[in-house]
């Protein structure tokens, strides 16, 4: 990796608020040149020694990005003139920088530091500007020393600038005295991270910190990783002990003390003990709680003359007969203050949904709502009437979990209809019913079949499974949609079948291809000429890759490098990267973490928020100040910087349970190999089912049968469907 040592010529560009540079640097031997990274505490007329690696800008060229650097003290009296004279240290300009250097030569830094009262003997310095001097020079020398210490373990300047911008000038003794505090308080750090560092500083394996932290670890990424909302203590003892090599004795002892304290939860879950994170318990035990208060709240009933004549006015309006099962639906769903309508494609959730919302208007006001920008998108088109996301609706307020609507101010609504529910969290769930009154009417849609939710919890696999929520299960394909042969398919696959492709005038194909390299070259083919010539689609917007797996040739990262260069190639368009990702004006993205406080703006509207699953375009790029716009796909417009960029991916491919709540014209799935707990029947339904007009599925048919075949479900542990159980036979 090219090294330089040298002085800073000009800072050209500074972004205050993350640290990013652009400085001129003459090296001790040769030309200047351009470096740029996460460069905070660096001026004009200092020395540093800088660690990259080369890059080439468009419009400026030739550039070092730092990854490394320390700053080295000017030792010439030149060199220090010219560092003070920077304007670096408050209370000192050109001209006074030219006096201190002629009085005390190549020692005037080491007279700041040591004997600042001599500062008065300068003509025009007093005691109070002498103070105001050594106070910013020793803020400035602290702040230093504090990344300097921090890049001694490791850490990348980005990482040292989000520490000392929580901390300040007292990161280096907090962490000092506990660096596990990282992994609870600084976005982005994990415990690894900070375990590294811990054992570096000296830190025992079996000191208390370390092993609390560990366990509150592995704990947080049951939840992150695996949807969990609790683990069983024997689970939990055993990955912490495994993770930090400790006696499992010594791990359960901080275990009960987190317990103890009230940072961890535990209770009896089945024949088990469960340990929860707080928020969870919390979150799991107030949706029980307010579904079953919700489920037994009177209110204004419908009556049967008026549900059926409801029945035969959509009939009418929309030129259809509706099943027996299906009026039996309706019924229900009219006679529930709370209802859960399932049903795969085809089976009429829509076409219910219309007719309740005729039925249950004359009580009051009917919101819809899902999940996803896309998923409420597909609604208002369906239904015609406006569909906002649930984040939207409850009024998110721009602190993390928070909601302007809730117990203090509710919902006016008298019927809430949500869609999508396979994909709605523990968290989201416990808000929405904070928000609906006692007597409303709240009508649950989704597809049991597909993958559950990203975010922890199962909620909707749990109220089925409980019974004690009305339960609508809609079998029957209607007669249109036995037309399509992707709706067959889904079904098929959902049965144990084999799909059937290729048929004559259908909308499913398979490609038998054999290795993952021509399977990938077929899927940049099919995106960029094929498909858009055979059935008009627009490469980028109507076409959507999608993978079980992130790595590998035909994985998320490898397919959107290569869509990208066949896509939106290297040309006159604004770039530039972050980590391994090169961001590019017109790149179609998606956000992968909740952000609570990221602003947007649509038209005249502003609000905060943009959430796991967002798709949208890159639709303004600024390579010199590393800020770019997204557009997504509800007109919501952000704008991320560095401290936000690693919240984006490239969405030309996307993983399978990222697709969740989205619907696209086409969808192209490279199938080839992958390991059995990941390649599974409702994996291969839920990407089967995210296409409207076409799926073309490119591999290996072996590896399709392997996936149809393969019905494992992975285990969340989650207790909601025991808690309503419980507490509805505690009511009655």
């Amino acid at each position: 990796m090219p090294s330089f040592e040298g002085l800073v010529d000009e800072i050209v560009f500074r972004n205050e608020d993350n640290g990013w540079t652009v400085m001129s640097l003459k090296p001790d031997k040769g030309r200047a040149f351009t470096v740029v990274g996460i460069l905070p505490f660096i001026n004009a007329g200092e020395r540093i020694f800088v660690e990259g690696e080369w890059t080439e800008h468009r419009d400026y060229g030739k550039q070092l990005k730092a990854e490394k650097y320390e700053n080295v003290k000017p030792s010439t009296k030149s060199g220090i003139e010219r560092f003070l004279a920077s304007g670096v240290i408050r209370g000192i300009g050109p001209h006074t920088a030219k006096l201190l250097v002629k009085k005390f030569g190549a020692e005037t830094l080491e007279i700041m530091e040591k004997e600042p009262e001599r500062l008065t003997e300068i003509d025009g310095i007093g005691p109070k500007r002498a103070q105001m001097i050594e106070e910013s020079y020793s803020r400035q020398q602290a702040s230093r020393q504090i990344m300097v210490f921090l890049a001694g373990y490791g850490l990348t300047p980005n990482q040292s600038m989000k520490i000392y911008k929580k901390y300040g000038d007292n990161a280096k003794l907090l962490i000092t005295d506990n660096p596990y505090r990282l992994a609870d308080e600084v976005q982005g750090f994990g415990f690894q991270t900070a375990d590294r560092m811990a054992l570096q500083m000296g830190f025992q394996k079996n000191d208390e910190r370390r092993l609390k932290s560990g366990v509150k670890y592995v704990l947080t990424d049951a939840v992150q990783s695996y949807g969990h909302t609790y683990l069983t203590r024997d689970k939990l003892i055993s990955d912490a002990s495994r993770l930090m090599q400790a006696e499992e004795a010594l791990v359960e002892r901080a275990l009960i003390q987190l317990i103890l304290k009230g940072e961890l939860i535990s209770e009896r879950v089945s024949d088990d003990d469960g340990v929860y994170l707080k928020n969870l318990y919390d979150a799991e035990a107030d949706t029980a709680f307010r579904l079953l208060r919700l489920i037994h709240s009177g209110g204004e009933e419908v009556n049967d003359d008026e549900i059926e004549r409801s029945i035969r006015k959509s009939e009418d309006q929309q030129g259809i007969t509706f099943s027996e099962n299906q009026k039996n639906a309706l019924r229900t769903a009219a006679k529930s203050r709370v209802c859960v309508l399932t049903g795969g494609p085809g089976t009429g959730k829509t076409t219910l949904i219309k007719c309740l919302m005729e039925m249950l208007s004359k009580f009051g006001k009917i919101e819809l709502c899902a999940p996803t920008g896309r998923a409420a998108k597909r609604m208002t088109e369906a239904t015609g009437q406006e569909s906002r996301t649930i984040h939207r609706l409850l009024e998110y307020s721009g602190e993390e979990d928070t909601f302007k609507k809730g117990v203090d101010d509710p919902l006016s609504a008298k019927t809430v209809i949500v869609d999508e529910m396979s994909m709605v969290d523990i968290f989201l769930m416990k808000s929405l019913l904070r928000a609906i009154r006692k007597g409303s009417r709240l009508i649950l849609a989704g597809d049991k079949d597909q993958l559950p939710s990203v975010g922890a919890g199962n909620v909707l696999g749990d109220l089925i499974e409980s019974g004690v929520v009305p339960v609508v299960r809609l079998t029957e394909i209607f007669r249109q949609a036995e037309k399509s042969a992707i709706v067959r398919n889904a079904h098929r696959i959902n049965r144990g079948e084999y799909p059937i492709s290729n048929e004559k005038g259908t909308d499913f194909f398979m490609e038998r291809i054999f290795g993952a390299g021509p399977a990938s070259q077929s899927v940049l083919n099919l995106v960029k000429t094929r498909l858009p010539g055979f059935a008009g689609l627009d490469p980028v917007k109507d076409i959507q890759v999608m993978t079980p797996m992130k790595k590998g040739e035909t994985g998320v990262i490898q397919m959107n490098r290569m869509l990208q260069e066949a896509l939106n190639p290297k040309g006159i368009k604004g770039e530039f990267e972050k980590g391994e990702i090169v961001f590019r004006l017109g790149d179609k993205v998606m956000q992968v973490k909740n952000n609570y406080d990221i602003e947007w703006r649509r038209g005249d509207e502003t609000g905060e928020g943009a959430f796991n699953g967002d798709i949208g375009f890159i639709t303004e790029i600024d390579p010199e100040d590393r800020i770019l716009t997204v557009t997504f796909d509800d007109g919501r417009k952000a704008e991320y910087d560095d401290d936000t960029l690693d919240e984006l991916e490239l969405a030309y491919c996307m993983s399978v349970h990222k697709s969740q709540g989205s619907e696209f014209e086409a969808v192209v799935l490279p199938l080839i190999t992958g390991p059995r707990m990941l390649m599974t029947r409702n994996l291969l339904y839920t990407a089967v089912t995210r296409a409207k007009r076409l799926v073309v599925i490119t591999g290996r048919e072996e590896c399709v049968k392997m996936m149809v075949d393969n019905d494992h479900i992975a285990k969340r542990y989650t207790a909601l469907c025991e808690r309503l159980k419980i507490m509805e036979g505690e009511k009655t």
